[in-house]
């Protein structure tokens, strides 16, 4: 089917993952941390290796921004890529993004993927990387008091899962917002955008419904409400939101229906549904609706970064 999707986005507008485990296995190993990460002259960029949950190592990268000092701000960013695939160069790029505009830290957790690592490990992963990140506080010289955390796409899942963690497990975190861009938030895959974007350029329904046993994520086990946010019981107590969704894209209700959901329990939400949008358009840089998101991102993380 066609979709009304801005040109602005060819020819990625055109494109649809081939996803199975043996593309995954052939373009996964390819998929490297660009150099360039190093080589922005506003940026600081350092290379950690954290222990997670089971003894395994896992990458995190620290951007800061020349001259920001101790105690600045931070943003954990968790990637997506539907827990099969590493981060895109446009990942790396949106981070560095926030960093110098919105005025702070980044880490940029790199979990590691289904189907050889498989639920709940990524999540157990960007916990983990949570954890460092606010026992450190003081050596990576980040604010106790100014720790948001976001991710577009499955970094959206756990960047909610990983609130919903430390809100269950009494960990002393606050976070100061959650940045939702696209989230993937209802593993039931029945809402009306999933059943009308069967076939959307990017991501689709049928892509969601060959990821599930990818993850084995087994819907009896108690953590299965971090690998589908809206169905969790309670929405109190998480952190004011920033939802941005696409218009044609299967993912749409699944951004909507959490932003009712923390409405409803009296969470701060700002929803941003941008028009003539597919999943993943920020993939494109230069389109003007990309910039215009962006810029909506920077604004509310600086809103709560430096109120």
């Amino acid at each position: 089917m066609k979709y009304n999707i801005s040109k602005q986005f060819f020819p990625f507008s055109h494109f649809t993952p081939p996803i199975s485990e043996r593309f995954l296995a052939m373009a996964v190993p390819h998929m490297k941390t660009p150099n360039y990460i190093y080589k922005d002259s506003e940026l600081d960029v350092s290379r950690h290796e954290i222990e997670s949950y089971d003894g395994d190592k896992i990458e995190c990268f620290l951007m800061a921004p020349k001259r920001i000092g101790e105690k600045a701000p931070c943003l954990i960013y968790i990637h997506g890529g539907g827990f099969v695939l590493a981060a895109a160069g446009y990942h790396y790029k949106n981070a560095m993004h926030y960093a110098k505009r919105v005025g702070c830290k980044v880490v940029f957790v790199n979990y590691r993927l289904a189907p050889k690592h498989p639920h709940p490990v990524f999540f157990e992963d960007c916990y983990a990387a949570m954890c460092w990140t606010y026992d450190n506080a003081q050596a990576l010289g980040i604010d106790l008091l100014r720790i948001g955390i976001g991710g577009d796409s499955a970094g959206s899942t756990l960047a909610v899962g990983v609130c919903m963690m430390a809100k269950d497990r009494k960990h002393p975190i606050s976070f100061a917002f959650q940045m939702l861009p696209y989230p993937f938030l209802d593993a039931r895959n029945n809402s009306e955008s999933c059943k009308k974007f069967t076939d959307t350029p990017m991501w689709n329904s049928t892509l969601s419904d060959r990821i599930l046993p990818m993850t084995k994520v087994d819907r009896s086990r108690l953590d299965y409400v971090y690998y589908s946010p809206v169905e969790a019981e309670s929405f109190e107590g998480l952190p004011p939101a920033y939802i941005e969704t696409a218009e044609f894209d299967c993912l749409h209700d699944d951004g909507v229906l959490y932003a009712k959901h923390l409405y409803a329990a009296g969470v701060d939400v700002v929803l941003n549904e941008t028009k003539g949008t597919m999943h993943g358009f920020d993939i494109v840089q230069k389109a003007s609706v990309t910039k215009a998101a962006l810029d909506a991102r920077t604004q509310f993380m600086k809103e709560h970064f430096y109120p």
